[in-house]
């Protein structure tokens, strides 16, 4: 997605919806990822909650989890970010 935006306000611009992410590797409750090799060819929907063990983590993960055969349809792959640490994520699963 082209914008009109000089390079130094690109750095200090908020993402938008379908600007590039930029690739990362991260540990997850799934193991390691490269952002990139994860998601290749693919859309991505990063959507992020409070904190594990909290009534709107409950709810937003059950909600995403139950519509994932339609968003595997649309190849399109789920990321869900917290502040919690990797160890607190795999309690709460």
């Amino acid at each position: 997605m082209e914008n009109s935006y000089s390079e130094n306000e690109k750095v200090n611009q908020m993402p938008r919806i379908g600007d590039m992410a930029p690739d990362f590797e991260a540990l997850t409750t799934k193991g390691k990822i490269k952002f990139s090799e994860f998601a290749k060819n693919k859309w991505t929907v990063m959507f992020s909650h409070p904190a594990d063990f909290t009534p709107v983590c409950t709810t937003e993960m059950s909600g995403f989890a139950q519509r994932k055969d339609e968003f595997d349809a649309l190849n399109t792959e789920l990321i869900g970010l917290s502040i919690d640490s990797i160890h607190a994520h795999l309690g709460w699963v």
